[in-house]
């Protein structure tokens, strides 16, 4: 059963408490893996945030480019966007996919897809943290670790690529013409890819603040729906996805409603259903309390 550590304090020290509870260390040069926000989105977590644990662990902020119109979609406007949200203010920052040509990952036993493509920085790195905000997401139904080591660490190319379900040639208008479930088996492919990559030498934190049911990739979201829960580390990501689930069909909060909504609506639970077929993770965890 995978450990999950759990604390109710949505603070900067509480990031590295659950890190140094949980007995985990992470090897070599470390890419940490975050959301830098679409331009006009309200909800994302700022960089300032994260700044304790980044310093603990001595690691390098990473981002990719993304396959949709916006302010992050080319390497200039991202670079631009980074130094606007402050991350460049706090930390030595990597757009894995600035230059080309991308690396392609092999899946193995992909449902849908069997290769995936990521900036060709992945490979300056030897472990990895993933820093996840939990949220909606208007198209997997909710955001977590999974859709970032999936959609997240893809290059530009390989978020279509996903989308569009493995078709080389797809275009933005496809993207939302695919099977839905086809889709979220997808990103689990993807997600399947990058843990390979790093023979597991990853560990995950979820931030369950700022609960929209909408994505930090929107430019226009909804205000959040729900308080604050907290924060969540594990070294599995199927486990600590479905915990956040967890938190919220079991919280008393009513606004709970309108996050569940947006999850069963485009059946997000099927992402972490078959990331853990692939063997990327369990359901099964023990959620251990941090105070």
């Amino acid at each position: 059963m995978s450990k999950v550590y759990f604390s109710k304090n949505l603070d900067k020290k509480t990031l590295v408490k659950l890190y140094e509870v949980s007995g985990v260390n992470l090897p070599g040069k470390i890419a940490i893996k975050v959301h830098s926000g679409e331009a006009g989105n309200q909800n994302f977590l700022r960089p300032e945030f994260f700044q304790d644990i980044i310093d603990y662990v001595n690691g390098t902020v990473v981002e990719c480019n993304t396959a949709y119109e916006g302010e992050r979609d080319t390497t200039e406007k991202h670079l631009n966007l980074l130094k606007k949200h402050g991350w460049t203010n706090y930390y030595k920052i990597d757009l894995m996919d600035a230059e080309g040509p991308d690396k392609v990952l092999e899946i193995s036993n992909g449902k849908v897809i069997n290769k995936n493509y990521v900036g060709k920085n992945i490979d300056n790195y030897d472990s990895m943290l993933v820093l996840s905000h939990f949220k909606g997401h208007p198209m997997g139904g909710y955001g977590g670790a999974l859709k970032q080591l999936s959609i997240g660490m893809a290059s530009s190319k390989g978020k279509s690529y996903i989308h569009c379900i493995g078709n080389e040639n797809g275009t933005f208008e496809d993207m939302f013409k695919v099977d839905q479930n086809k889709f979220l088996e997808a990103m689990a492919d993807a997600a399947k890819s990058v843990v390979d990559y790093f023979a597991n030498k990853i560990v995950y934190i979820n931030v369950m603040a700022n609960m929209s049911v909408d994505c930090d990739c929107c430019s226009i979201a909804k205000d959040p729906c729900m308080k604050d829960i907290g924060i969540l580390l594990s070294t599995d990501p199927v486990a600590i996805d479905q915990a956040c689930i967890d938190l919220v069909y079991n919280s008393t909060d009513p606004g709970k409603d309108h996050l569940v909504e947006r999850i069963e609506s485009k059946n997000g639970l099927h992402t972490i259903e078959a990331a853990e077929n692939l063997g990327i993770g369990s359901r099964d965890y023990e959620l251990i309390i941090v105070k």
